[in-house]
């Protein structure tokens, strides 16, 4: 009987074989074909061509050129990101485990109850020390107004835009463009009118504003940039703008599935610039794809905006919250993995899968190798849990999930621009090369799974960017803290 320690070693073995099949059944029959042309020589072979009738060579040679041509042309376009840019956090807004603890029992909204409660979810939540929220939260209690909601707002989105312009050299008039999302505040004018106004766009910019998207909404605008670049004149220009407004989304209220929010929830945004024009791209958009299971009811109520009994509005995160999470990944993966997994990997998954058929589900499936296709992955930050099981479910290395642990720790949760922080990262610590791979994978209400593949074309040149100032002092290890 074949050991594991046997099949691992032969593991190596069968990808080499299976991923260079064609290679290894085209050299032979490339072999042939060279032997026979020798065995018949020069004369024999310009006789038999010369033997063929007109029409035949015109087909022989019109057929594929046309076929080449009609691919090129009905192909989509390529999308690369030209660059991106994060927030970063002031620090003065820094919100240390004691300063959040302290507000929290002044607030007489919050019993004993609450903060003991909070007092856990925080020693538990992988945040550290340095995470910020919005001026207005330092306030005791809380202000959540409009005009701080969107202080807030202007305050991170035009910062990450101004870094973005700045990275580039773009001129904010050669926006084609415009994509912003944010879940939670949708004020009138919207995200886009207020961008519009302040780097004042052109008249035609194309813009859409996303709400109640959730945290995976990042990647949901980016494929509708993408979209929107197809039908667009080559070499636009689409700006992608995510963020999540904490200011006037502080739950006040003592209902514990309401409460983790608020001890998860930090502020942050991201910019970036797509476009179909590849010259001064850093990576290029090779796959989007997203799931969702809102059909279901349990699904649908996750993750869910409601007032509690006293009238208090916030977001209710359910108990099943990681089962629904974990089937929703199983499903992305599923649609994602024959797009970007290598041949071998696909063939054991469809093996494994027959056999349970067969076997009526006695035997556990495969999970198929991820590491094969991917150098990199940014995981959503949304919180220790979230990035556990999907370490454990997609079987990555600490190092491999290195990226979503630190950016949990350093910014919290920041819902759809964490993913941005996580590449930072990533380049901060110059793991990025030409040609690697990135897998995103982001997690939202709904209930939605999203993900994409980028390829890597020009890492960063330096660490300037979120991680600039502390970037030295990580990873960190993060204790572990039994539940109690």
């Amino acid at each position: 009987m074949v050991s594991s320690a046997q099949l691992r070693r032969l593991k190596p073995l069968y990808q080499l074989v299976v991923n260079n099949i064609l290679a290894i059944v085209a050299v032979p029959i490339a072999a042939a074909a060279v032997l026979k042309a020798a065995e018949l020589g020069p004369v024999e072979i310009l006789a038999r061509l010369r033997a063929l009738r007109p029409a035949h060579i015109f087909l022989a040679a019109f057929l594929p050129a046309a076929a080449a041509a009609l691919y090129l042309r009905l192909r989509p376009r390529a999308v690369y990101l030209v660059d991106y840019a994060c927030f970063r956090t002031n620090p003065n807004c820094r919100v240390p485990f004691a300063t959040f603890l302290e507000h929290s029992r002044v607030w007489p909204g919050f019993d004993e109850r609450s903060v003991r409660f909070m007092t856990r979810l925080l020693e538990r939540s992988g945040l550290g020390e340095e995470t910020c929220l919005p001026y207005a939260q330092h306030y005791i209690p809380p202000s959540r107004d409009l005009e701080s909601s969107r202080a807030e707002a202007e305050l991170v989105i035009f910062s990450a835009i101004d870094d973005l312009l700045a990275k580039t050299g773009v001129s904010a008039h050669d926006i084609d463009i415009l994509v912003v999302n944010c879940s939670l505040f949708a004020p009138t004018p919207s995200f886009t009118d207020m961008i519009i106004r302040r780097y004042k766009l052109r008249e035609d910019v194309r813009a859409v504003h996303l709400a109640g998207m959730g945290c995976s909404a990042g990647l949901i605008s980016v494929e509708c940039a993408r979209n929107l670049l197809q039908v667009a004149p080559h070499g636009a220009r689409a700006l992608v703008v995510s963020t999540e407004t904490i200011t006037p989304n502080y739950y006040m209220g003592q209902e514990r599935a309401m409460l983790l929010p608020n001890c998860l929830f930090r502020m942050g945004g991201a910019a970036a610039l797509l476009s179909t024009d590849g010259s001064s791209a850093r990576f290029r958009l090779a796959r989007v794809v997203r799931t969702l299971r809102g059909a279901a009811d349990s699904a649908y109520h996750c993750v869910y905006q409601e007032e509690d009994d006293r009238g208090n509005v916030g977001i209710n995160l359910s108990k099943d919250l990681m089962n629904i999470a974990g089937d929703a990944l199983k499903a992305n993966i599923t649609a994602m993995g024959p797009l970007v997994l290598p041949a071998s990997e696909q063939l054991l998954f469809a093996l494994s899968f027959i056999a349970r058929k067969v076997l009526n589900n006695r035997i556990k499936p495969y999970i198929p190798d991820f590491r094969t296709a991917f150098e990199h992955f940014c995981i959503h930050a949304g919180g220790r849990a979230v990035i556990d099981e999907l370490q454990r479910s997609l079987t990555l290395s600490d190092e491999q999930v290195e990226a979503s642990r630190m950016t949990l720790h350093r910014f919290g949760n920041t819902s759809s621009s964490s993913l941005w922080y996580e590449l930072a990262y990533i380049e901060a610590k110059g793991r990025m090369r030409r040609g690697d791979r990135v897998w995103m994978i982001g997690f939202g209400s709904g209930f939605k799974c999203n993900s994409a593949a980028w390829e890597c074309i020009r890492p960063a040149a330096n660490a300037d960017g979120p991680w600039a100032n502390c970037i030295h002092r990580y990873p960190v290890h993060i204790p572990d803290v039994l539940k109690h």
